[in-house]
C-alpha cells in the first residue's frame, strides 16, 4: 500500500500532512512513528491527518499525532499548515475556513500576503481544564524539580503548557529541565514546556520542549501561552511579537477574548510512502 503525504513547515516545526478524504489512510502509532523517523522515515515533528466532517458548520476535521505516535488536541502552527494544505490540494477554495480537533474548533484565515492567521480560542486557565493539580486557579504557580522550587504559569490552548520566565534563553536548562517538567506528576496528561525571556512589552524571545517531541524550532500554541502567562503577570502588552529559533509570530490577546496568531506555512515536498 502507497500513502501520498505532503511535508510542510511553519518557522522550522515541520510536518508530514495526508490527505484522509481523497485516500484510505490506515494509521497506527507505529506508523506515525515510521513516519516521523528522520533516518527510516520521511521526518517530522507531528503527523497531520485532514478528514472530512459531517457538520454543515465545519469545513474539516484536523488530527494531529506527535511524533511518539501518541493523539493530541492542538498544534498551532500544524493549523497554519493545513490551511495552506487544503487550498494548495483544491480541497476548498475558501480563505475562511472552521476546523475540528479533538478538543474543539479553530477559524483559520488565509491572508493575502500569504501569512495564516489563526483564531486559537480562548486559553483556559482553571487548573481543572488544563489538567493540572493545584488548589486554585492562579496567576503563578510553585512546582518543584529537580530539588528547586519553580515559578510558573499554567495554561491550556487545547493541549497543556507550562510556562518559565528565563533571564536568556539561549542559556535556559531547555533539555534538563525540559523533560523533567513534560512528565511532571502534576500534569497527569503530560504538558509542553515554553521558556520565555520578556525583552519587552511587545516582543518575547521563546524555547519549547513539546510533550512527544522534544525541543522544536517553533511551537504556535506554546507562543499563545507564554503570551498568555505573560498578559496575566502583567509584563505584556495586547499584541506581541515572539521570537522562536525557527522565526517570529504575532500574538494578539485581550482577556475574556480569543488568542489570535499569524505567521506563515510553507510546503516543502510532495512524496508517496509504502507500507
Amino acid at each position: 500500500m502507497k500513502l501520498h503525504f505532503t511535508k510542510m513547515q511553519g518557522l522550522g516545526n515541520d510536518f508530514v500532512v495526508i490527505d484522509g478524504i481523497r485516500q484510505t489512510v490506515a494509521l497506527n502509532a507505529e506508523r506515525i512513528r515510521l513516519l516521523a523517523d528522520r533516518r527510516f522515515g520521511v521526518g517530522c515533528d507531528q503527523v497531520l491527518l485532514v478528514e472530512a466532517t459531517e457538520s454543515a458548520e465545519v469545513d474539516f476535521r484536523y488530527r494531529i499525532f506527535n511524533a511518539d505516535g501518541g493523539e493530541v488536541g492542538q498544534c498551532g502552527n500544524g493549523a497554519r499548515c493545513l490551511a495552506r494544505f487544503v487550498r494548495d490540494q483544491g480541497l476548498t477554495d475558501r480563505n475562511d475556513l472552521c476546523v475540528e480537533t479533538l478538543t474543539g474548533r479553530l477559524q483559520l484565515h488565509l491572508q493575502a500576503d500569504g501569512q495564516v492567521a489563526v483564531d486559537m480560542g480562548q486559553p483556559r486557565l482553571e487548573p481543572v481544564d488544563i489538567p493540572f493539580f493545584a488548589d486554585e486557579r492562579a496567576p503563578r504557580y510553585l512546582i518543584a524539580a529537580d530539588g528547586v522550587d519553580l515559578e510558573i504559569g499554567a495554561v491550556s490552548m487545547g493541549n497543556p503548557h507550562a510556562v518559565l520566565r528565563v533571564d536568556d534563553v539561549d542559556q535556559a536548562p531547555v533539555e534538563h529541565l525540559g523533560p523533567l517538567l513534560e512528565r511532571h506528576g502534576r500534569f497527569p496528561q503530560r504538558t509542553n514546556v515554553g521558556f520565555m525571556q520578556i525583552v519587552a512589552p511587545n516582543h518575547i524571545r521563546l524555547r519549547v520542549f513539546e510533550r512527544g517531541a522534544g525541543e522544536t524550532l517553533a511551537c504556535g500554541s506554546g507562543a499563545c501561552a507564554a503570551v498568555v502567562a505573560g498578559r496575566l503577570w502583567g509584563r505584556l502588552g495586547p499584541t506581541v511579537r515572539v521570537e522562536l529559533p525557527g522565526g517570529a509570530l504575532t500574538i494578539e490577546w485581550a482577556e475574556g477574548q480569543a488568542v489570535r496568531m499569524t505567521g506563515p506555512a510553507t510546503t516543502v515536498f510532495d512524496g508517496w510512502i509504502a507500507w
